[in-house]
Parts: C-alpha cells; structure tokens; sequence
C-alpha cells in the first residue's frame, strides 16, 4: 500500500467494525472541486441531484468549501458485488481523488429488511449469520478495490481523501423495535412513504408487499442520519432507482436538524437487451474471483458490442475524456483491433483485480484464443481452474511409459474400447493445443507435458481435461 495511506481495524460507538484509510490533508484546488459535479455529468456518471434546484449552485459552492463527506450503500444480498455495483465505487473513487472524504456502507442490518426499489417480489429472507458473513466478503472487495485504486491509478495519493467501510448492523444492534418507532418512526408520513414508485409499484403488483419492505426507506433515512452526525455526510450517492430512498433521507435529516444535505443517482447499467446488470437479472458480473475470474471479467468487457464501448470508457475507467476520445478514433481507422474494447477490458480488471489479475486475464487470453503455449506453461494451477472451470482437474503419477491413450483414459476423456482409440486416430485428441492422433505414442515433456507439469486435453472443441503429474 502506498506510504501515504495506514488501514486501521477501529471500533467505535455505534460501529462493529470499520476500516479506515486516512491520507494527508486536503490540497485540492478549488477549480478542480468547481470542475468535478460537471466532468462526472460529462462522462455519463451522474444522473440526477435531489433537491434539483441543487444541483446549480449549492452543492457546487459546498464542494468548494473544502473536503465533504459522500456515502453509498451495498447491501450485502450475496457474498460478492457484482458489476452493477462497480458504477458507485467508481463514483466514490472520483469524489476521494478530488480529496472528499467516501463512506462505503455495509448493508449488514437492512440486507435482512431487502430493499424493494427495482423488485416485482419480494427478496428471500437473509439469516443473520449469512449476511454477516457476506458483509465479510464485501469488505474485503470494497478494500482490493480501494487499493488497487490508490496504487495503480493515482500519481498522487497525498491528495485524495480518507476513505472508511462501515456496517450498518453496528448501530442497529442496540436498538429495540418500540425505542425505533418511537424516536424515528414518528417523523415520517404515510402519505408521503405511499407515493414513492417503489412502493406505488408493488402495491399494485399481484403479490403486493410486506411491511418488512416497506419499512426499508425508514432504515435508509436513518442510516443517513446516522452518518451525518457521526461523520458529517452531507451527500449520499445511489442508484436511479434508489431516489424515493434518498428522498426520504434527506426529509428526515431536515426535519431533525434544520440542516440540508444531498443526493445524487447514478444511471443503472444495463445490458445491450437493456435489462439491469445485476445478480437477480441471471446474467450478473461478479467481483470477487472465485465467482467472476479476472479473465471472464476480462472477456466480459472485451465483448461488448461496439455501440457500447465508448459510454462503457466514459463511466468504468478513469481515463481523460480526451484520451477517451483519441482511443475510440484508433478504433474508427481500424475496427479489427478493437483497441477501446482491449483498453476498458484492461482498465476495469487492473481495477478489480490488480496488475496480476490483469497479466493472468492476458495470460489465459492467450493460451485459450492464441493457442500459446508459452502461456499455458506460464500459468499456475489456480489460473488452469479458473480458465476452464467446468474442466476436470486430476492428479496422477507420471509413470515410464504412459502413453496418449493412457493420458486420456485416466482422465476419463474418451470411451472405452475401440470408440475411443479411434477418436485419437482420427484426429480428434489434442495435448496442449497440438493434435495428438497416435494412441501409442509415449508422453513427451515439453509436448504432451509441460514444463509446470500440466497437460491441457481437448476432445472435439469444447471438452476440456486438465491433468498434474506427479513424479514418481
């Protein structure tokens, strides 16, 4: 981690935990601040601003006069974020290298309530004890991808502001359910909770909804609240979909305070089919590596179609507009490079996974697309799994003699008997990207077995078999 950056485990009131980046103070000038709600505007991150007549002058003046605190939510529905959520961290990311202070809030508590915004049914119920171990999960996301950050895309990490990750469960265990309605519940209206469209749409769906749900902006108003006291947040940033949830927020924190604050929306990423990216949607980008390889994520971007690429570069990289510009006319004189979807594939996995995590999608690339050898024998056991996940992966001991024939029947690769001879002998068998057609021909290191010990099978052009061998 860069010098000017400590991670702190701290415990406070009202907090179980939080983690704490603190950097030197804020230096950043007063352009850059007065520049930032209108460049994030110009490159398609920012939607809306709630109060509207907000937007013009009084969040403005307020970034200019020095270093605020801006908030997003992740409710921690799964044990990973997924490429929906990538939008909000890199909105919080562009406020802290202005040098504002970012809150990345844990939904240990509210996952159990499940917010109903963008939802035709209600969420199943999430036991304590997954969600605490799901928010363990993300945290440890939300700090990869904070570091990553300040190591890699950062020629100045003196000037960017603290960054914590907090847990909403912290300050809702000591509170019991008559001292909440009492003291919260009281300043809210009916009324105004009925005419939110995330309630007004499933009131009149089929199933309807439960008061679990409804009671969900409750928990997120306080939340801000909460957050506004303890760390002066005065700006929450969410999804478009979240603007009943932030208005609810910012009626109440008036109401107990006199004071304003602000929220600002994010547009939601969908797919080229217009559908929302996001775990419910069945076609969900995770970022966490056991669930998304660096290589899938890396793929994933890589194959957008070419109407999306630019607006993908403006909103998931950090990449000048200019420079956005200069690589989408490469890409106009020669379309078969594709070199804006190779630079928003790179920028998106170094962000999510590192410099390794980049070099192992380029890797696997390699070896799968290239047919490159040298990759194959570069990768380690861990990369061969991710590549081919639905691969066997087996372990044997390479004994004198064992032939191509052996090779694939103790993977299981081919049938028994004359079928499967005959499939090698008519060329159907290939060993690390060469066919293989004699049956009796014996393993070969550096051919059939490369020099980290693996051996790549393919039978026909998609059944893959991943062998270790093991000296004797």
């Amino acid at each position: 981690m860069a010098a000017s950056c400590v991670r702190r485990l701290c415990r406070g009131r009202g907090d179980k935990w939080r983690f704490v980046l603190r950097n030197r103070p804020f230096h950043t000038s007063t352009a850059a601040r007065d520049s930032l709600l209108s460049a994030l505007h110009r490159r398609g991150v920012l939607k809306e601003c709630f109060p509207e007549s907000a937007a013009q002058h009084e969040l403005p003046r307020l970034l200019e006069s020095g270093p605020q605190t801006i908030y997003c939510g992740f409710d921690p529905t799964a044990d990973s974020l997924h490429a929906g959520n990538l939008l909000a961290l890199i909105g919080l990311l562009h406020f802290r290298s202005a040098g504002h202070n970012v809150l990345a809030v844990i939904g240990g508590a509210t996952a159990q309530i499940g917010d109903p915004s963008g939802k035709v049914t209600e969420r199943e119920r999430l036991s304590s004890s997954i969600a605490e171990a799901n928010s363990r999960s993300i945290a440890e996301s939300l700090w990869r991808i904070f570091t990553n950050h300040e190591l890699l895309f950062c020629a100045e990490p003196a000037r960017l502001g603290t960054v914590a990750v907090l847990n909403n469960a912290g300050w809702y265990r000591d509170w019991r359910v008559v001292d909440f309605l009492s003291e919260v519940g009281r300043h809210f209206r009916m009324g105004t909770l009925l005419s939110r469209h995330s309630v007004q749409a499933r009131l009149k769906s089929a199933e309807g909804m439960s008061l679990t749900e409804f009671s969900y902006q409750l928990f997120q108003a306080y939340d801000f609240y909460h957050l506004h006291q303890l760390h002066g947040c005065r700006i929450q940033l969410g999804g478009s979909d979240q603007l009943g949830n932030l208005m609810t927020g910012h009626d109440y924190i008036h109401k107990k305070t006199g004071e304003d604050v602000y929220g600002l929306t994010l547009p939601l990423v969908t797919t080229s089919m217009g559908d929302k990216l996001g775990k419910t949607a069945g076609n969900a980008v995770w970022l966490n590596r056991d669930k998304t390889s660096p290589f899938e994520l890396y793929q994933y971007f890589l194959r957008l179609p070419d109407t999306t690429v630019e607006s993908y570069l403006k909103l998931f990289t950090f990449l000048p507009l200019a420079e956005v510009e200069k690589v989408m006319e490469q890409q106009r004189q020669d379309p078969g490079k594709r070199t804006a979807h190779k630079r928003l594939a790179a920028e998106v996995t170094k962000l999510v996974h590192g410099k390794d995590g980049l070099e192992s999608a380029k890797r696997c690339t390699n070896a799968l697309y290239n047919s490159s050898i040298a990759a194959l024998e570069q990768m380690d056991d861990a990369e061969l799994k991710e590549l081919f996940r639905e691969a066997p992966f087996q372990e044997f001991f390479l004994e004198p003699g064992t032939t191509v024939l052996d090779a694939c029947r103790k993977a299981k690769a081919i049938p028994e008997g004359p079928r499967g001879y005959g499939m090698i002998t008519d060329g159907g068998v290939w060993f690390n990207h060469q066919r293989a057609p004699n049956p009796e021909q014996v393993l070969v290191p550096g051919q059939h077995i490369l020099s980290n010990g693996l051996s790549l099978i393919r039978v026909g052009k998609k059944n893959f078999y991943i062998l270790k061998w093991l000296s004797m």
